[in-house]
């Protein structure tokens, strides 16, 4: 990969299921090559940006795999391009994986206009890989005058879903297919993974003291912090 000239070699790997993978962040107002003798499939998360930044190769073993919840709503978080990060100006990227059976995204949250100190509403974004070609499923949900609405969609790998506001979550891995979805989200605001419970279901992050994280976790690679 190429950015602006300068040249970055990238290791990759197998599948999302396989490795973490490293990553090359590109500046607005660059010109991105990408070549492979081999072929491959590419993923290439962007945001509008105010800031030009610089160019940089993050090797997988630099990448934060942090996990989250506990029991059945055990998954692992690959915060390659996560809020922490310094490497952007107003990109939001990780990646999400959950074992069968089990549901991530959840509580159901947003990241809507009413959360204290957010300018305004961020768009999300998940595009999902799904094992052994298996499905998934994900639920949508807001409320309010002329935008309500309840989907919940079957998905399969290569599908994407928009979610310029409300609720969402959970994000379901039918049991025997484990489920990958590329989190992609940014907004004209602060930089900030500002999110709000939806209050009915809030008090489930409460009971994660008292239960295990999934001991499937992690499914590609040793975890360098955990949350819950």
């Amino acid at each position: 990969m190429t950015v602006d000239g300068e040249a970055f070699a990238l290791e990759g790997r197998d599948g999302v299921f396989a490795a973490v993978t490293d990553f090359v962040y590109a500046p607005r107002d660059a010109r991105v090559e990408v070549a492979s003798e081999a072929g491959g499939r590419f993923a290439l998360p962007s945001a509008r940006a105010g800031n030009r930044l610089d160019p940089r190769h993050v090797p997988a073993d630099d990448v934060e795999v942090e996990l989250r919840g506990a029991g059945q709503a055990s998954r692992q978080i690959n915060n390659f391009c996560g809020p922490d990060a310094t490497i952007a100006d107003r990109l939001i990227a990780v990646e999400a994986l959950t074992p069968a059976g089990n549901w991530s995204s959840y509580p159901p949250h947003k990241h809507d206009e009413d959360v204290p100190g957010v300018e305004t509403a961020l768009e999300e974004i998940y595009y999902y890989e799904v094992a052994r070609g298996g499905f998934g499923f994900q639920r949508v949900y807001t409320s309010g005058p002329g935008r309500a609405i309840d989907v919940t969609a079957e998905v399969r790998s290569g599908d994407a879903i928009v979610m310029p506001h409300g609720y969402h979550g959970p994000s379901m891995a039918a049991p025997g297919y484990d489920l990958y979805y590329l989190n992609v989200m940014a907004g004209p605001g602060e930089r900030a993974w500002r999110f709000t419970d939806d209050p009915d279901h809030a008090w489930i992050r409460d009971t994660w003291s008292e239960q295990e994280l999934d001991p499937r976790l992690p499914l590609t690679a040793a975890p360098r912090r955990t949350t819950r």
